[in-house]
Protein backbone atom coordinates (compact mmCIF):
# COMPACT_ATOMS: atom_id res chain seq x y z
CA UNK A 1 0.00 0.00 0.00
CA UNK A 2 1.32 3.61 -0.77
CA UNK A 3 -0.12 6.95 0.83
CA UNK A 4 -2.33 7.63 -2.16
CA UNK A 5 -4.15 4.65 -1.79
CA UNK A 6 -5.13 5.54 1.78
CA UNK A 7 -8.17 7.06 2.35
CA UNK A 8 -8.40 10.50 3.62
CA UNK A 9 -6.44 11.57 5.77
CA UNK A 10 -4.09 13.88 3.80
CA UNK A 11 -2.67 15.89 6.58
CA UNK A 12 -1.36 12.93 8.07
CA UNK A 13 0.08 11.72 5.12
CA UNK A 14 2.04 14.89 4.26
CA UNK A 15 2.92 14.62 7.96
CA UNK A 16 5.03 11.33 7.36
CA UNK A 17 5.96 12.56 3.68
CA UNK A 18 8.19 14.81 5.59
CA UNK A 19 9.82 13.12 8.00
CA UNK A 20 11.26 10.61 4.76
CA UNK A 21 12.07 13.62 3.35
CA UNK A 22 14.12 15.40 6.35
CA UNK A 23 15.42 11.86 7.20
CA UNK A 24 13.47 12.73 10.89
CA UNK A 25 12.37 8.84 11.37
CA UNK A 26 12.19 8.00 14.98
CA UNK A 27 12.78 4.16 15.48
CA UNK A 28 10.25 3.84 17.67
CA UNK A 29 6.21 4.83 16.74
CA UNK A 30 2.97 4.84 18.08
CA UNK A 31 -0.09 5.79 16.09
CA UNK A 32 -2.99 5.98 18.11
CA UNK A 33 -6.69 5.92 16.50
CA UNK A 34 -9.96 4.01 15.61
CA UNK A 35 -8.74 1.02 13.37
CA UNK A 36 -11.69 2.51 11.28
CA UNK A 37 -9.79 5.94 10.48
CA UNK A 38 -7.26 4.35 8.87
CA UNK A 39 -4.78 2.67 11.23
CA UNK A 40 -3.28 0.07 9.42
CA UNK A 41 -2.90 0.98 6.02
CA UNK A 42 -1.64 5.07 6.96
CA UNK A 43 1.03 2.27 9.26
CA UNK A 44 1.55 0.09 5.94
CA UNK A 45 1.57 3.28 3.32
CA UNK A 46 4.33 4.84 5.92
CA UNK A 47 6.52 1.25 6.02
CA UNK A 48 6.45 1.05 2.33
CA UNK A 49 7.89 4.60 1.76
CA UNK A 50 10.17 4.23 4.48
CA UNK A 51 11.24 0.56 2.43
CA UNK A 52 11.23 1.68 -0.88
CA UNK A 53 11.85 5.77 -0.80
CA UNK A 54 15.68 4.46 -1.53
CA UNK A 55 14.60 3.39 -5.07
CA UNK A 56 14.15 6.33 -7.70
CA UNK A 57 10.21 7.04 -8.01
CA UNK A 58 8.81 4.56 -10.90
CA UNK A 59 12.43 2.67 -11.15
CA UNK A 60 12.24 -1.14 -11.87
CA UNK A 61 14.04 -1.29 -8.21
CA UNK A 62 10.88 0.40 -6.45
CA UNK A 63 8.67 -1.60 -8.35
CA UNK A 64 9.95 -4.34 -7.30
CA UNK A 65 10.04 -3.77 -3.55
CA UNK A 66 6.35 -2.55 -3.70
CA UNK A 67 5.47 -5.71 -5.06
CA UNK A 68 7.31 -7.56 -2.32
CA UNK A 69 5.33 -5.40 0.05
CA UNK A 70 1.58 -6.12 -1.56
CA UNK A 71 2.40 -9.70 -1.42
CA UNK A 72 3.64 -9.31 2.27
CA UNK A 73 7.12 -11.22 1.39
CA UNK A 74 9.70 -8.10 2.12
CA UNK A 75 12.19 -9.85 4.23
CA UNK A 76 12.78 -6.69 5.77
CA UNK A 77 9.13 -5.93 6.90
CA UNK A 78 7.68 -8.15 9.84
CA UNK A 79 3.97 -8.28 11.58
CA UNK A 80 2.73 -8.48 14.91
CA UNK A 81 -1.10 -8.82 15.87
CA UNK A 82 -3.22 -10.11 18.50
CA UNK A 83 -4.02 -14.14 18.03
CA UNK A 84 -5.05 -17.04 20.27
CA UNK A 85 -5.18 -20.82 19.77
CA UNK A 86 -7.84 -22.78 17.94
CA UNK A 87 -7.77 -26.12 16.25
CA UNK A 88 -4.74 -26.07 14.61
CA UNK A 89 -2.81 -23.86 17.16
CA UNK A 90 -3.47 -25.26 20.80
CA UNK A 91 -1.09 -23.06 23.06
CA UNK A 92 1.18 -20.41 22.86
CA UNK A 93 0.23 -19.06 19.58
CA UNK A 94 1.80 -16.42 17.84
CA UNK A 95 1.47 -14.35 14.73
CA UNK A 96 3.47 -16.30 12.38
CA UNK A 97 1.39 -19.63 13.29
CA UNK A 98 -1.93 -16.87 11.42
CA UNK A 99 0.55 -15.29 8.81
CA UNK A 100 -1.97 -16.50 5.50
CA UNK A 101 -4.85 -15.27 7.41
CA UNK A 102 -3.15 -12.47 8.05
CA UNK A 103 -2.36 -11.45 4.51
CA UNK A 104 -6.02 -12.53 3.38
CA UNK A 105 -7.34 -9.94 6.31
CA UNK A 106 -5.51 -7.07 5.16
CA UNK A 107 -6.10 -7.36 1.61
CA UNK A 108 -9.79 -8.05 2.12
CA UNK A 109 -9.96 -5.77 5.40
CA UNK A 110 -7.52 -3.34 6.17
CA UNK A 111 -10.45 -1.10 8.03
CA UNK A 112 -11.27 -3.96 9.75
CA UNK A 113 -11.59 -4.02 13.73
CA UNK A 114 -9.92 -6.69 16.25
CA UNK A 115 -13.58 -8.36 16.05
CA UNK A 116 -13.16 -8.54 12.36
CA UNK A 117 -9.55 -10.30 12.62
CA UNK A 118 -10.80 -12.19 15.46
CA UNK A 119 -14.13 -13.30 13.38
CA UNK A 120 -11.73 -14.09 10.20
CA UNK A 121 -9.87 -17.12 12.41
CA UNK A 122 -12.76 -18.38 14.09
CA UNK A 123 -11.88 -17.53 17.45
CA UNK A 124 -14.35 -14.57 18.22
CA UNK A 125 -15.00 -16.37 21.32
CA UNK A 126 -11.66 -15.40 22.54
CA UNK A 127 -9.52 -12.51 23.57
CA UNK A 128 -6.73 -11.68 21.49
CA UNK A 129 -3.40 -11.15 22.89
CA UNK A 130 0.27 -10.45 22.00
CA UNK A 131 2.38 -12.82 24.57
CA UNK A 132 5.81 -13.14 25.67
CA UNK A 133 6.95 -16.07 23.16
CA UNK A 134 5.75 -13.41 20.21
CA UNK A 135 8.47 -10.50 21.79
CA UNK A 136 10.90 -13.11 21.92
CA UNK A 137 10.06 -13.71 18.04
CA UNK A 138 10.06 -9.94 17.42
CA UNK A 139 13.75 -9.54 19.35
CA UNK A 140 15.26 -12.08 17.11
CA UNK A 141 13.98 -10.71 14.31
CA UNK A 142 15.09 -7.22 14.83
CA UNK A 143 18.41 -8.55 15.50
CA UNK A 144 19.38 -10.01 12.42
CA UNK A 145 20.86 -8.08 9.80
CA UNK A 146 18.82 -6.26 7.07
CA UNK A 147 18.17 -8.68 3.82
CA UNK A 148 18.26 -5.23 1.59
CA UNK A 149 20.40 -2.94 3.82
CA UNK A 150 17.70 -0.01 4.28
CA UNK A 151 15.70 -0.38 7.34
CA UNK A 152 14.02 -3.23 8.98
CA UNK A 153 10.47 -2.59 9.91
CA UNK A 154 8.18 -4.27 12.60
CA UNK A 155 4.58 -3.39 12.77
CA UNK A 156 2.63 -3.98 15.54
CA UNK A 157 -1.30 -3.71 14.70
CA UNK A 158 -3.13 -2.98 18.89
CA UNK A 159 -0.08 -2.86 20.26
CA UNK A 160 -2.41 -2.29 23.77
CA UNK A 161 -2.76 -6.42 23.75
CA UNK A 162 0.71 -6.60 24.54
CA UNK A 163 0.85 -8.74 28.02
CA UNK A 164 3.45 -7.10 30.78
CA UNK A 165 5.80 -10.23 30.14
CA UNK A 166 5.63 -9.10 26.46
CA UNK A 167 5.88 -5.41 26.90
CA UNK A 168 8.88 -5.44 29.22
CA UNK A 169 10.67 -7.28 26.34
CA UNK A 170 9.65 -5.04 23.85
CA UNK A 171 10.86 -1.73 26.06
CA UNK A 172 14.47 -3.36 25.81
CA UNK A 173 13.97 -2.85 21.97
CA UNK A 174 12.61 0.38 22.68
CA UNK A 175 15.16 1.77 24.89
CA UNK A 176 18.54 0.36 22.63
CA UNK A 177 16.51 -0.32 19.42
CA UNK A 178 19.27 -2.43 16.92
CA UNK A 179 20.61 -0.41 13.76
CA UNK A 180 18.16 1.07 11.14
CA UNK A 181 15.46 -0.70 12.94
CA UNK A 182 11.81 1.23 13.21
CA UNK A 183 8.98 0.10 15.53
CA UNK A 184 5.95 1.50 14.58
CA UNK A 185 3.21 0.65 17.29
CA UNK A 186 -0.54 0.95 16.43
CA UNK A 187 -3.49 1.02 19.18
CA UNK A 188 -6.99 1.91 19.52
CA UNK A 189 -6.22 2.47 23.40
CA UNK A 190 -2.80 4.25 23.84
CA UNK A 191 -3.10 4.37 27.85
CA UNK A 192 -2.95 0.76 27.99
CA UNK A 193 0.61 0.49 26.83
CA UNK A 194 3.25 0.37 29.36
CA UNK A 195 3.89 3.99 30.26
CA UNK A 196 7.83 3.53 30.06
CA UNK A 197 7.20 2.49 26.50
CA UNK A 198 4.63 5.48 25.82
CA UNK A 199 6.90 8.22 26.97
CA UNK A 200 9.69 6.67 24.51
CA UNK A 201 7.50 6.76 21.59
CA UNK A 202 7.00 9.30 18.88
CA UNK A 203 3.06 10.12 19.23
CA UNK A 204 1.07 10.45 16.36
CA UNK A 205 -2.78 10.56 16.84
CA UNK A 206 -4.83 9.52 13.77
CA UNK A 207 -8.09 11.32 13.35
CA UNK A 208 -11.67 10.36 12.70
CA UNK A 209 -12.32 10.07 8.83
CA UNK A 210 -14.38 13.12 7.72
CA UNK A 211 -18.34 12.79 6.93
CA UNK A 212 -17.32 13.71 3.21
CA UNK A 213 -14.55 11.16 2.73
CA UNK A 214 -16.63 8.13 4.96
CA UNK A 215 -19.82 9.27 2.60
CA UNK A 216 -18.03 9.29 -0.55
CA UNK A 217 -16.49 5.98 -0.27
CA UNK A 218 -19.72 4.45 1.15
CA UNK A 219 -21.36 6.06 -2.12
CA UNK A 220 -18.63 4.44 -4.37
CA UNK A 221 -18.81 0.69 -2.64
CA UNK A 222 -22.16 0.63 -2.30
CA UNK A 223 -23.77 2.82 -4.77
CA UNK A 224 -25.85 4.65 -2.33
CA UNK A 225 -27.47 7.98 -2.52
CA UNK A 226 -26.38 11.09 -0.58
CA UNK A 227 -29.24 10.71 2.27
CA UNK A 228 -28.19 6.76 2.70
CA UNK A 229 -24.52 7.20 2.56
CA UNK A 230 -24.76 10.11 5.09
CA UNK A 231 -26.97 8.63 7.93
CA UNK A 232 -24.79 5.65 7.86
CA UNK A 233 -21.39 7.71 8.08
CA UNK A 234 -23.74 9.68 11.47
CA UNK A 235 -24.20 5.88 12.92
CA UNK A 236 -20.62 4.99 12.34
CA UNK A 237 -19.45 8.12 13.65
CA UNK A 238 -16.85 8.33 11.27
CA UNK A 239 -15.22 4.89 11.34
CA UNK A 240 -15.64 3.69 7.95
CA UNK A 241 -14.80 0.00 8.84
CA UNK A 242 -18.56 0.50 11.20
CA UNK A 243 -20.36 2.27 7.77
CA UNK A 244 -19.37 -0.24 5.77
CA UNK A 245 -20.49 -3.26 7.68
CA UNK A 246 -24.01 -1.12 8.34
CA UNK A 247 -24.07 -0.79 4.72
CA UNK A 248 -23.43 -4.68 4.11
CA UNK A 249 -26.22 -5.31 6.58
CA UNK A 250 -23.60 -7.83 8.81
CA UNK A 251 -23.49 -5.72 11.78
CA UNK A 252 -23.97 -7.65 15.20
CA UNK A 253 -26.97 -4.60 15.47
CA UNK A 254 -29.79 -6.57 15.46
CA UNK A 255 -28.83 -9.16 18.01
CA UNK A 256 -27.74 -6.28 20.50
CA UNK A 257 -30.50 -4.64 19.88
CA UNK A 258 -33.02 -7.63 20.99
CA UNK A 259 -30.36 -7.93 23.91
CA UNK A 260 -30.75 -3.98 25.18
CA UNK A 261 -34.40 -4.33 24.46
CA UNK A 262 -35.38 -7.88 27.15
CA UNK A 263 -32.74 -6.62 29.30
CA UNK A 264 -33.87 -2.81 29.69
CA UNK A 265 -37.54 -4.19 30.01
CA UNK A 266 -36.55 -6.88 32.72
CA UNK A 267 -34.96 -4.24 34.62
CA UNK A 268 -38.17 -1.39 34.47
CA UNK A 269 -40.53 -4.73 35.80
CA UNK A 270 -38.17 -5.53 38.30
CA UNK A 271 -39.28 -3.27 40.83
CA UNK A 272 -43.11 -4.17 40.87
CA UNK A 273 -42.54 -7.74 40.83
CA UNK A 274 -39.22 -9.12 42.44
CA UNK A 275 -39.35 -12.57 40.54
CA UNK A 276 -38.28 -11.01 37.18
CA UNK A 277 -35.25 -10.79 38.42
CA UNK A 278 -34.74 -14.24 38.02
CA UNK A 279 -34.85 -13.07 34.41
CA UNK A 280 -32.36 -10.88 34.76
CA UNK A 281 -30.03 -13.67 35.89
CA UNK A 282 -31.16 -15.96 33.32
CA UNK A 283 -30.07 -13.10 30.45
CA UNK A 284 -26.67 -12.53 32.41
CA UNK A 285 -26.08 -16.00 32.08
CA UNK A 286 -26.82 -16.32 27.96
CA UNK A 287 -24.62 -12.94 27.74
CA UNK A 288 -22.21 -15.44 29.68
CA UNK A 289 -22.14 -17.91 26.84
CA UNK A 290 -20.90 -15.25 24.37
CA UNK A 291 -17.50 -14.45 23.17
CA UNK A 292 -15.06 -11.93 25.10
CA UNK A 293 -14.62 -9.49 22.23
CA UNK A 294 -18.63 -9.68 21.66
CA UNK A 295 -19.56 -9.35 25.30
CA UNK A 296 -17.42 -6.06 25.37
CA UNK A 297 -18.81 -4.54 21.85
CA UNK A 298 -22.03 -5.46 23.55
CA UNK A 299 -21.41 -3.00 26.21
CA UNK A 300 -19.83 -0.32 23.76
CA UNK A 301 -23.37 -0.62 22.21
CA UNK A 302 -25.39 0.09 25.12
CA UNK A 303 -22.88 3.33 26.15
CA UNK A 304 -23.95 4.36 23.09
CA UNK A 305 -27.35 3.83 22.41
CA UNK A 306 -28.03 5.61 26.09
CA UNK A 307 -25.95 8.52 24.95
CA UNK A 308 -28.40 8.55 22.11
CA UNK A 309 -31.60 8.42 24.46
CA UNK A 310 -30.53 11.20 26.70
CA UNK A 311 -29.35 13.44 23.32
CA UNK A 312 -33.34 12.66 21.80
CA UNK A 313 -34.37 13.36 26.04
CA UNK A 314 -33.28 16.72 26.07
CA UNK A 315 -34.68 17.74 22.16
CA UNK A 316 -31.05 17.31 20.00
CA UNK A 317 -32.58 15.59 17.47
CA UNK A 318 -29.89 16.51 14.71
CA UNK A 319 -27.34 14.21 16.82
CA UNK A 320 -29.58 11.32 16.79
CA UNK A 321 -29.05 8.71 14.47
CA UNK A 322 -29.70 5.54 15.54
CA UNK A 323 -32.36 3.42 13.31
CA UNK A 324 -34.46 0.66 15.54
CA UNK A 325 -33.68 -2.80 13.36
CA UNK A 326 -37.30 -3.94 14.44
CA UNK A 327 -40.45 -1.51 15.34
CA UNK A 328 -40.74 -3.14 18.90
CA UNK A 329 -38.19 -0.73 19.83
CA UNK A 330 -38.54 3.27 19.81
CA UNK A 331 -36.32 5.55 20.70
CA UNK A 332 -38.07 8.37 21.51
CA UNK A 333 -39.94 6.11 24.07
CA UNK A 334 -37.45 4.86 25.61
CA UNK A 335 -35.32 8.17 26.03
CA UNK A 336 -38.00 10.00 29.19
CA UNK A 337 -36.23 7.26 31.28
CA UNK A 338 -32.20 8.48 30.64
CA UNK A 339 -31.36 11.75 31.96
CA UNK A 340 -29.69 14.35 34.10
CA UNK A 341 -29.87 12.75 37.43
CA UNK A 342 -28.90 8.64 35.74
CA UNK A 343 -27.27 8.91 32.96
CA UNK A 344 -23.45 9.58 35.31
CA UNK A 345 -23.98 6.35 36.69
CA UNK A 346 -25.33 4.01 33.88
CA UNK A 347 -22.28 5.23 32.25
CA UNK A 348 -20.24 4.60 35.14
CA UNK A 349 -21.28 1.16 35.69
CA UNK A 350 -21.12 0.17 31.97
CA UNK A 351 -17.55 1.45 32.06
CA UNK A 352 -16.69 -0.59 35.04
CA UNK A 353 -18.38 -3.67 33.50
CA UNK A 354 -16.51 -3.33 30.65
CA UNK A 355 -13.13 -2.51 32.21
CA UNK A 356 -13.49 -6.41 34.45
CA UNK A 357 -14.59 -8.11 31.06
CA UNK A 358 -11.59 -6.86 29.45
CA UNK A 359 -9.74 -8.32 32.30
CA UNK A 360 -11.37 -11.52 32.17
CA UNK A 361 -13.54 -11.46 35.32
CA UNK A 362 -16.65 -13.57 35.58
CA UNK A 363 -19.05 -12.56 32.92
CA UNK A 364 -22.04 -14.05 34.49
CA UNK A 365 -21.25 -11.94 37.91
CA UNK A 366 -20.33 -8.79 35.61
CA UNK A 367 -23.52 -8.51 33.88
CA UNK A 368 -25.66 -9.85 36.73
CA UNK A 369 -24.33 -6.70 38.80
CA UNK A 370 -24.89 -4.40 35.96
CA UNK A 371 -28.18 -6.02 35.97
CA UNK A 372 -29.28 -5.35 39.03
CA UNK A 373 -27.96 -1.68 39.33
CA UNK A 374 -29.95 -0.88 36.24
CA UNK A 375 -33.11 -1.93 37.81
CA UNK A 376 -32.87 0.85 40.20
CA UNK A 377 -30.99 3.36 38.27
CA UNK A 378 -34.09 3.06 35.49
CA UNK A 379 -36.47 4.15 37.74
CA UNK A 380 -34.56 7.26 39.38
CA UNK A 381 -36.50 10.16 39.13
CA UNK A 382 -35.67 13.19 35.77
CA UNK A 383 -36.04 15.56 39.06
CA UNK A 384 -35.07 15.76 42.73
Amino acid sequence: MRFSEVIGQENIVNHLRQTIVNGRIAHAQLLSGKTGSGLLPVALAYASELLCARYPEGSPEQEQCLSKIRHFAHPDLHFVYPVNSNDKIKKDAVSDDFAEEWRAFVENQPYGSLFDWLRSLGIENKQGNIIKKEALSISRKLSLKSYEGGFKIMLIWMAEFMNQECANTILKLVEEPPEKTVLIMMAENPERILNTIRSRCQFLNIPPLSEHVVVQELKKRFSLDETQARRLCLQAQGDLSKAMHYAAHDSEDEFFEDWFVTWVRSAYRAKKDKQVINELIQWSEGMATEGRETQKKFVLYCLELFRQALLQNYGASELVYHRAVKTSFQLDKFAPFIHQNNIEDIRDALEKAYFHLERNGNSRLVFTDLSIQLTKLIHRPATV
